[in-house]
């Protein structure tokens, strides 16, 4: 994994390079920039409704006690997105770009499951979240007494009021 990283840091840069070389000599160096930071822009802004789309649809399946598992990925998605339309390039624009279309996810999600279970790294345990409704007001109260492991003596329990009649 650690060499996977280091190529990437080593490659991608490098390619981003010979891509800006080659448009800059292509279209000149102050439209390279420009179409730089308009990608910037309209990622950012793509990514600010896909999320709020996607926050939307993880509340829906949450009230449906439903893991929003699809949600998270798409969110997960979305987030490397935005950190690859801000880096400033071409090669990572259009990674980022891709990221943003609904397909691209689905496959990449596929994939990525599909690779989890061929290894064998996958566990997934937890239970729905169930929310109290507002018909709900049973109150439950009760008394407790700390015990510590210094403490030496069994817990009393408290004197009983209609006990403390009969005696």
């Amino acid at each position: 994994m650690a060499l996977i990283l280091f190529l990437t840091f080593i490659t991608v840069p490098l390619l981003e390079i010979g891509v800006f070389i080659e448009v800059g000599g292509r279209i000149g160096t102050w439209p390279t920039v420009g179409i730089v930071i308009l990608t910037a822009i309209i990622g950012t802004w793509m990514i600010r409704l896909q999320g709020l789309s996607v926050l939307a649809r993880a509340q829906q399946a949450l009230e449906q006690d439903r893991l929003p598992v699809t949600e998270i990925f798409d969110g997960l998605c979305l987030l490397i997105a935005g950190a690859l339309l801000l880096t400033p390039g071409f090669v990572t624009d259009t990674v980022g770009f891709a990221l943003l279309l609904p397909p691209v996810r689905l496959w990449a999600g596929r994939w990525i499951w599909r690779v989890l279970q061929a290894r064998g790294g996958i566990t997934i345990v937890g239970r729905a979240a169930h929310r109290r409704s507002p018909e709900d007001d049973t109150i439950i109260d009760g008394e407790y007494r700390e015990v510590t492991p210094d403490d030496d003596t069994p817990p009393r329990d408290p004197p009983d009021p209609d006990q403390r009649r009969l005696r």
